[in-house]
């Protein structure tokens, strides 16, 4: 039995390796054209909020629901990214009745659920191929709701210029590869690496060839995310002054 085990997982680690190889070139040339990120472009992709974490730091409370301001985190990161894309997808586990004020399709994880934002991109890729018109995945996390209004031109530009078809952003020395664009023909690729056993990321990114886009010339960080009630008294006193500089 225990032979027959070790056969089996070879077998699907060699099986997820063919998925990395052969989905390589077809990402690549299903990639968005040319440096500027137009309308065309938009409109071939699909947002996806990352909502899958445990908020265990403040105390088990669902992040998407926060209150920040006026409205919750959730309507603050689906409104700065909806310019940027497409449609939009959610990706959260528990009942999505309660996101339905949004307006907006919510995936869950299923059995990949507790392994991380590379499982919820899968089922995000995986929500894609069935809606169908989706060329690119733009994914944002939903506890950072100051992320750059013009995150998917920097990304797409990094891309083009590497001739790949996966960015992330980066500020200087800090990575945030929850923030990426990617051609969904790279589903298979990132679902091989998963069956070898991958989970991180950024790992995962970087065995695709990703490229960085550098947001460095950006301050405040456009990056603060909200992990302690600290964060949360910070970003409203951010959410505070913008708003107070928009009524000037």
């Amino acid at each position: 039995m225990a032979g027959s085990a070790s056969s089996a997982a070879s077998a699907e680690r060699r099986e997820g390796m063919d998925g990395f190889l052969h989905g390589q070139d077809a990402a690549r040339s299903d990639a968005g054209q040319g440096a500027e990120w137009r309308a065309e472009d938009r409109k071939a992709t699909l947002g996806v909020i990352l909502a899958g974490g445990a908020g265990r730091r403040l105390g088990g409370v669902d992040k998407a629901l926060l209150p920040l301001g006026k409205q919750p985190l959730l309507a603050h990161v689906a409104e700065r990214l909806a310019g940027q894309v497409g449609s939009l997808l959610l990706s959260a586990n528990g009942d999505p009745a309660r996101f339905a004020p949004f307006g907006m399709p919510v995936v869950e994880d299923g059995p990949l659920a507790g392994a991380g934002p590379l499982a919820g991109l899968l089922a995000a890729c995986a929500w894609a191929k069935r809606a169908g018109g989706i060329r690119d995945l733009l994914t944002v996390p939903v506890d950072t709701p100051f992320f750059p209004a013009d995150l998917a031109a920097r990304l797409h530009a990094a891309r083009q210029q590497a001739g790949t078809a996966l960015a992330y952003a980066v500020r200087g020395e800090a990575r945030h590869p929850t923030f990426a664009l990617f051609a969904l023909a790279l589903a298979e690729p990132l679902r091989g690496l998963f069956a070898t056993g991958e989970r991180r990321l950024e790992r995962a990114f970087s065995a695709l060839g990703a490229a960085r886009a550098d947001f460095a010339d950006l301050t405040p960080d456009p990056f603060l995310n909200l992990n302690t009630w600290a964060d949360v008294k910070a970003a409203m006193a951010r959410l505070e002054e913008r708003e107070g500089e928009e009524k000037r």
